[in-house]
């Protein structure tokens, strides 16, 4: 025999009824297939009908954790959805209040980017603590983009003068030496997410002016090397193409008032399978060192479309059965 319960939120409005059921009610239909319970609304009121009482216990927690997520003027978003309700399949609340009070920088647009996740929040912290932060985790967990915005946020307040975006020439089989052009006009089609990340920041005019007076530069790794990296906040993405030699290189170019981000994903690793990565390398190498933290995001932490943490669990759970 199934259970029902009626759930009332006092003093809310018509308005936040709507931004938590959603669009033609997708959202509760998100929480009804997380949880396999039956959520509906109508007349200002969500009802929960589940197979026991633990389970409507849940759904009523992810409906209330989304109501104050948009009592505080916030749209609520799928992928909000699907965090609060993995979050209480495991007995945890998601503190969406926490999270949003962590301030990354505002976007051109003028919106704030803030954490809108339990891993975002810890990523966005040691960025403020430390000097280099290894930042792995799965596509969709915004760890390069939050790089970017903190970065952004650093050059605008001054504490550093310039920025330096870089990544490795390497890219799921393609080999580089066929392409036409320059190593800079190979390499950088495959900056492009981190021109996006900038041009929603700063504008494409301000991008391009900062680029063009080398406030900010967008170059391949091999352009690294040699060189002594002061006042700078410098970024390296997907660092697990990255060899060890190639890490030691990098990390190395350090200099005076600089900070680190490294950002990567140890599942999508594109080297020739008899070379180690220099991400898992390093993160295993450097764990415990003062001033260098170690972050490591999940599929939890995803914004993305919900259909993209499932899909790295349903891969994550293939590799370890060797399939």
């Amino acid at each position: 025999m199934k259970i029902t319960k009626t759930i009332t939120h006092d003093g809310i409005g018509e308005e936040t009824i709507r931004n938590v059921a959603g669009a033609a009610e997708a959202n509760l239909k998100v929480i009804s297939h997380l949880l396999g319970a039956d959520v509906s609304c109508r007349d200002g009121r969500f009802f929960v009908e589940a197979k026991d009482e633990q389970t409507v216990a849940k759904a009523e927690e992810v409906l209330s954790a989304l109501v104050d997520l948009s009592s505080s003027g916030r749209m609520v978003s799928e992928s909000d959805v699907a965090y609060a309700a993995r979050k209480a399949k495991r007995n945890e609340k998601a503190d969406f209040s926490s999270y949003h009070a962590r301030v990354a920088g505002r976007l051109f647009s003028g919106k704030l980017v803030t954490a809108k996740t339990e891993g975002q929040l810890r990523l966005l912290e040691e960025m403020e603590r430390n000097v280099i932060v290894f930042a792995l985790g799965p596509a969709g967990t915004g760890k390069t983009f939050l790089a970017v915005v903190h970065a952004v946020t650093a050059l605008k307040k001054g504490e550093v003068k310039r920025i330096v975006l870089t990544r490795p020439a390497v890219e799921a089989g393609e080999n580089l030496g066929f392409l036409p052009g320059d190593l800079k006009e190979k390499v950088d089609p495959y900056l492009t997410p981190l021109y996006d990340s900038l041009n929603d920041m700063l504008g494409k005019e301000q991008m391009d002016k900062l680029l063009e007076r080398g406030s900010i530069e967008i170059a391949p790794l091999a352009y690294m090397r040699g060189r002594t990296l002061n006042d700078a906040y410098v970024i390296l993405d997907e660092a697990q193409n990255t060899t060890a030699s190639q890490m030691k290189m990098f990390l190395t170019r350090l200099g005076f008032n600089s900070r680190m981000v490294i950002t990567g994903d140890i599942t999508q690793i594109d080297l020739d399978h008899r070379q180690q990565s220099g991400l898992v390398h390093a993160a295993q190498l450097l764990e415990g060192i003062e001033s260098i933290a170690i972050i490591r995001l999940d599929a939890d932490d995803v914004v993305r479309h919900p259909l993209v943490q499932k899909i790295i669990e349903r891969y994550g759970r293939d590799e370890k059965q060797g399939g």
